[in-house]
């Protein structure tokens, strides 16, 4: 990967080497998917190409590692200008992907239908010091670790914050199946990756959205209302809080994954591919 920008100038901040920064995966994955985006400049239909954009220099200015020395978050600030001296905003809070999901439960004593309206989602309230919120309602999430599937991580997430085990192969991955409806080459978007991104002007970081409907007694679906979950080694506090399905857009308006698995769910539905 690192020869991907040989000679490269990075300047990092003492705590971290050259050598750690194009070991993080995050790291890797951005820097992969802005080589392809600027080779594209190349095409003669291009809207850059009389004057392309090239990656001059990166400054990492801070650095967050998480237990066991592990290296979490990177701000860094990339220099992406032509030759007429005219940039692109390069600001970027590295952190890697995450995952959400959208757990559906339905009682089984309920006749399938293609209705809505006797489904359950299942929301997860904790505190999400960023957002300034110690009671943020949002679907299942989490980050990506180094290893493992998509699929896997989201099964174990919501192991981790429901308590609710669900094979891998259960989890339907919408962004994925939308990307296929839409057609994936469209517009050059075959360069990202196969997931939302939530705040673009500012982070890399994206979330592929699942989607894992499971029928269950009525009395285990209820007993779950305020449950306390997650990892509180980890720092979570986490209540679970079941809704509707009809009502989650509401309940939840404040989480963007959460207002984008809504959108995916109700768009794969329409075109009958759920």
């Amino acid at each position: 990967m690192e020869g991907a920008f040989q000679g490269l100038p990075i300047q990092c901040p003492p705590d971290l080497s050259p050598k750690q920064l194009w070991q993080f995966p995050a790291f890797q994955i951005w820097v992969s998917t802005l080589r392809r985006s600027l080779a594209r400049q190349g095409q003669p239909s291009h809207e850059f190409h009389a004057c392309p954009y090239v990656l001059r220099q990166i400054e990492v200015q801070a650095v967050d590692y998480f237990r066991g020395g592990r290296l979490g978050f990177v701000k860094l600030k990339a220099d992406v200008s032509n030759d007429r001296g005219e940039s692109l905003p390069g600001s970027v809070f590295l952190r890697g992907g995450s995952v959400g999901m959208l757990l559906i439960l339905q009682p089984d004593d309920v006749p399938d239908s293609s209705s809505d309206t006797d489904k359950r989602a299942v929301l997860t309230v904790q505190p999400r010091i960023p957002s300034g919120s110690l009671a943020f309602a949002e679907i299942p999430a989490g980050m990506i670790d180094d290893s493992g599937t998509f699929a896997g991580a989201a099964a174990k997430e919501i192991e981790e914050e429901t308590g609710l085990s669900i094979p891998q192969e259960e989890l339907l991955d919408m962004t994925a199946l939308a990307l296929q409806c839409r057609g994936e080459g469209r517009d050059g978007e075959q360069e990202l990756q196969k997931a939302i991104y939530p705040s673009p002007g500012g982070s890399d970081e994206f979330i592929p959205l699942f989607l894992c409907q499971k029928k269950m007694p009525r009395k285990e679906i209820e007993a779950l209302q305020g449950r306390l979950t997650g990892l509180r080694d980890h720092g979570e506090k986490i209540t679970l809080k079941i809704v509707p399905l009809e009502n989650l857009w509401k309940e939840a308006l404040h989480d963007g994954k959460t207002l984008a698995a809504w959108a995916l769910y109700k768009g794969l539905k329409d075109e009958g591919k759920i």
